[in-house]
């Protein structure tokens, strides 16, 4: 294959790439899913994720280290035996616990966003409810870049 021959082509599939193009969802009369669309969240569903994300940051806050002093204990009695696996069992406690912070952090940042959502967006629900597109509407227009 000569050189101008693969430009060729990569300019031809580059022309014909596949893409897609949200331009707005459809006015009051349009979309299958309604008016107001079948995407809806509300204040309880945003408090139910909040209070989820708190109540798993208390329990593993409280439950999340309870092997930490033996698992630490016996790393250190089994190197000072002089038996690899204390080493390894240390290196798995460490990572243990890095990963339990990040989760903590992670459940902690879920709660706090959402408090600080509700309070930001309080009596927006209106709002939210009348913008978002219609599931029925996306599936449309993915649909029509199948037929072609």
């Amino acid at each position: 294959m000569a050189w101008d021959e693969w430009d060729q082509l990569k300019a031809d599939a580059a022309g014909n790439s596949a893409s897609m193009r949200l331009n707005q969802a459809p006015g009051q009369s349009g979309g299958a899913g309604g008016p107001e669309g079948d995407l809806r969240v509300d204040q309880q569903d945003l408090a139910a994720v909040g209070n989820s994300a708190f109540k798993l940051f208390e329990h593993l806050g409280r439950s999340g280290r309870d092997a930490w002093s033996s698992s630490q204990t016996a790393a250190k009695d089994l190197t000072t035996q002089e038996f690899e696996i204390g080493s390894a069992l240390h290196r798995v406690q460490e990572r243990w616990e890095k990963s339990l912070q990040s989760l903590l952090d992670a459940c902690a940042h879920v709660s706090n966003h959402l408090d600080y959502t509700k309070k930001a967006h309080a009596g927006d629900e209106y709002f939210i409810a009348t913008t978002v597109s219609s599931i029925s509407t996306l599936d449309a227009g993915f649909d029509e870049g199948t037929k072609r």
